[in-house]
């Protein structure tokens, strides 16, 4: 039921959703690398689990098999990967069964050596937010009608949802600290979804002109939330927005690492396609210090 806070939300505004062909197995984590190895958990929502990028490994989840995580596993000698990152999940799901995912937190054990997390945009509402500002920019196509249904209040609401889901990430990080305590802990932030510039390009990504530069500034927000709950646990924080500007959703086929609402390359609208995941990736790896090849 948890998908559809992203993948369905977005999908209701007429983007096609299917999943993509190829072999489909049992909901499962699926493990790599060498027994004997070190223990990777990765632990995350759908920007983790990359729906609809072939090939797709579970259906519960809309896992991929070109994750970042099974990217990052590649470059990692005499690791095994444990995935259990699932397309809705929220926090919540860290400590409940999605379907037929179990409680994420349930992969971590004190034989992990390393664990990523990639959570909070659910928390957040990122498939409701973009369901309703492509819903009412026709009110107001040049102005921010978004951002005003957002503080109809006299309070950003946005700002208070990513200010709620602050605590609900520390738990989170908590609960891996107390399960592999001597793991290395990655919090993996989320990449550039639409213009860094704040210029709009609607009709393609259909948001009223002056919401760009408003949802550019909640998902930095949100970024930077993950970064403050990950130095307060002692976690490594990966910046994955910075390395895929000029990638966005806006951009055109080939360059762009985010497909837009109706999407171009196998991927779920508003989410990464299989250079986006790559990207995460890279940037991860490099956090981790490990050498990559040249090109």
């Amino acid at each position: 039921m948890r998908r559809r806070t992203l993948v369905r939300g977005v999908a209701a505004l007429g983007a096609t959703v299917a999943l993509t062909a190829g072999s489909a197995i049992p909901a499962a984590a699926h493990d790599h690398g060498q027994g004997g190895g070190r223990g990777y958990v990765a632990l995350g929502d759908s920007y983790t689990a990359g729906p609809l990028i072939p090939v797709q490994t579970d259906a519960n989840c809309l896992r991929s098999s070109n994750n970042y995580p099974s990217l990052v596993v590649q470059r990692l000698a005499r690791t095994a990967l444990t995935d259990v990152s699932c397309s809705g999940a929220t926090t919540k799901e860290m400590w409940q069964a999605q379907g037929t995912n179990p409680p994420q937190l349930d992969a971590v054990t004190r034989a992990t050596d390393l664990v990523t997390l990639q959570i909070g945009g659910n928390d957040v509402g990122f498939g409701s937010i973009i369901a309703t500002c492509a819903g009412v920019a026709a009110t107001d196509p040049t102005g921010s009608p978004c951002r005003a249904h957002y503080n109809a209040s006299g309070t950003d609401q946005l700002r208070t949802n990513i200010r709620d889901t602050a605590p609900k990430v520390a738990a989170v990080l908590a609960g891996i600290h107390q399960r592999a305590p001597h793991a290395r802990v990655v919090v993996v932030g989320y990449p550039d979804l639409l213009p860094d510039s704040g210029v709009g390009c609607r009709p393609s990504v259909p948001f009223a002109d002056g919401d760009f530069a408003y949802l550019r500034d909640t998902e930095k927000q949100v970024n930077a939330m993950l970064a403050r709950q990950a130095r307060a646990a002692h976690a490594t924080y990966v910046d994955t927005y910075t390395p895929t500007i000029g990638h966005d959703m806006c951009q055109t086929p080939g360059v762009r690492w985010i497909e837009p609402l109706t999407p171009a390359s196998p991927a779920a609208p508003a989410h990464p396609n299989a250079l986006g995941e790559q990207a995460m990736a890279a940037a991860v790896l490099d956090r981790l210090c490990v050498r990559q090849p040249a090109g």
